[in-house]
């Protein structure tokens, strides 16, 4: 999985569940095998069907019938259901004053799940690129600590210039019908100045085991053209 590709401003599926997905798929297959065989076997010379392999009989028709049609069923209701409960993750960002140092405005980010069911943290990563510094796309995803640290050797101190949410596995993020988001991170206008990007990689898993992850910038939106600080809240 490429940096480029986990740049792209979107939700990709990364991996499907093995055993709802995989599962059903293989059974279709081997049942469609099993038929091909048995269509190959019934126009066999009726006296060859006494010789070695053709005499192997897997499943009567009506059994075999019987299968295919739930195994159909199955992969078909399970594309459906996936569908369903899809989880839809997005962020919004807004120029707030008083959450850093009172009376200054300060960048708010924050992040929901827009679908109809809960999805569970899998990771939560992190890069930062200062301002000025080559090799954005190269920088490695790392743990929150770590980007601390970098913004601390920056000068940037946690509290007064920024503040970072850390999301451990299995955090749910319980899907809404409105806009609410959970906080991920508040930036000051010293903050994003000096940073060029701050990256997130959330992964997510949802009720039927597929995976899901989404990158989110968190200060591209800061910078925007529409954006001025104190001046309410801005989608990103």
């Amino acid at each position: 999985m490429g940096d480029g590709a986990s740049l792209q401003d979107g939700q990709r599926r990364i991996r499907r569940s093995p055993l709802l997905f995989t599962a059903p798929l293989a059974l279709l297959a081997a049942l469609v095998l099993i038929l091909l065989w048995e269509a190959v076997r019934a126009n066999v010379a009726p006296g060859s069907r006494d010789d070695w392999p053709w005499r192997l009989q897997l499943l009567d028709t009506e059994a075999l019938g019987s299968l295919l049609a739930v195994a159909v069923g199955a992969v078909l209701a399970r594309a459906q259901y996936a569908r369903t409960v899809h989880p839809y993750l997005g962020s919004r960002g807004s120029w707030r004053k008083g959450l850093l140092t009172e009376g200054e405005p300060a960048w708010r980010v924050g992040i929901l799940n827009g679908g109809q069911h809960v999805a569970v943290v899998e990771s939560w990563e992190c890069r930062v690129v200062l301002r000025g510094t080559a090799g954005g796309a190269a920088a490695p995803w790392v743990a929150v600590p770590d980007v601390v640290s970098t913004l601390a050797a920056a000068g940037l101190s946690v509290g007064r210039d920024y503040q970072l949410i850390a999301f451990g596995a299995g955090f749910p993020l319980v899907g809404t019908g409105n806009y609410d988001t959970v906080p991920v991170g508040v930036f000051s206008q010293r903050c994003v100045e000096l940073v060029d990007a701050l990256h997130i990689r959330v992964r997510v898993t949802d009720v039927v085991g597929d995976s899901h992850e989404r990158v989110l910038d968190c200060v591209r939106g800061a910078r925007a053209g529409h954006s001025v600080p104190g001046e309410g809240p801005v989608n990103e």
